[in-house]
């Protein structure tokens, strides 16, 4: 680890005096040379032998003091570390994904097929949006709550990949599976409130109308995006024989009128989706359309940090004051 990892610097202009740190030494040998005396002896002979102590120590106290000198800039330019965090909070939407699980959802003109499409492409729209509340309500021949409002997401896209056709009676209940979903909405106090209806028939069952539906929505100021799912005309059923998987080639039966109505009444919009990259298209423009306001607070605790860097240019000192009064003593150092 860097002793500078997370490290930052209060003064971190101080850091130019580095720059005057070669004039050390050559203070150091102007000072030495002054220093020298000269002696004029009649030969040198018995000095040939003298050699002077310690010469690689002679430069030491050098080294020392400018490796203390070094940290001491460190010091004035005041190294702190910062503590960090945040708080995010959000105006609030409240969202519930309604969708169709009925017999025809297997059709594979989506693939792998719509229901399965459905699935993922709304599981990537849930990881997208994780400050919203979320529920989900699965819909056939009658509608349940498969997961209310929640903000732990895990927990709501486990619930989703566990959704499948055949966990109610079939059907296409879509007046009850959106007033299941308006249910679950009406009692919210958050700035928005969206139901996401997704379908791939019309109205066949089921003790509400899919317009009576959405006007309890409009009292309850709940918008409702609808989407149909299928491609025009027909489209590939799966259907089990003695022989294994046949497929039949299906009318695709959409109620776009009455998809656009409840849209149109609850100031939504209407969609429809014809293969999977146009279902995709669809979330990411409803991502768009329901977008809040997240206004975050950073908070920063900055703690001081000089105190090894003062502690290390202190040693250093004390060490070079030893030798110059031990080792060095008498010496030009």
């Amino acid at each position: 680890m860097s002793l500078f990892e997370g490290i930052t610097f209060a003064n971190p202009a101080m850091f130019w005096l580095l720059l005057g740190l070669p004039l050390l030494p050559a203070w150091f040998i102007w000072r030495r040379k002054k220093r020298q005396g000269s002696l004029v002896v009649s030969t040198l002979g018995g000095l040939q032998q003298l050699k002077p102590a310690y010469p690689i120590l002679r430069y030491a106290g050098l080294v020392l003091r400018m490796l203390a000198v070094a940290l001491l800039i460190v010091v004035l330019a005041r190294p702190q570390s910062a503590l960090s965090w945040e708080d995010s909070t959000t105006e609030g939407i409240d969202i519930v994904i309604a969708t169709d699980i009925s017999g025809s959802m297997l059709s594979e003109d989506l693939k792998p097929n719509r229901l399965e499409a459905g699935k993922d492409i709304a599981m990537e729209f849930i990881k997208g949006r994780p400050y919203d509340r979320i529920g989900l309500v699965v819909f056939s021949g009658e509608s349940f709550t498969q997961c209310p409002l929640t903000i732990d997401h895990d927990v709501l896209i486990n619930l989703f990949g566990d959704i499948s056709n055949g966990m109610i009676r079939d059907g296409t209940a879509i007046g009850m599976g959106l007033a299941t979903a308006v249910n679950r909405l009406k009692e919210s106090d958050a700035k928005s409130k969206v139901v996401i209806l997704l379908t791939d028939g019309s109205n066949t069952t089921g003790s509400v109308a899919p317009v009576t539906a959405a006007e309890i929505a409009q009292q309850f100021n709940i918008r409702v995006y609808t989407v149909g799912v299928g491609t025009k005309g027909y489209a590939p059923y799966p259907v089990q024989t003695p022989f294994g998987v046949q497929y039949q080639q299906v009318p695709v039966t959409i109620d776009e009128e009455a998809l656009t109505k409840i849209a149109d009444l609850t100031g939504g919009k209407y969609f429809r989706a014809t293969d999977n990259e146009k279902l995709k298209e669809i979330y990411a423009q409803i991502d768009q359309l329901e977008k809040a306001k997240i206004a975050v607070t950073h908070y920063q605790q900055k703690t001081e940090r000089f105190f090894p860097f003062g502690l290390a240019a202190l040693l250093l000192l004390l060490m070079d004051f030893a030798l110059r009064h031990t080792v060095l003593k008498g010496a030009l150092t």
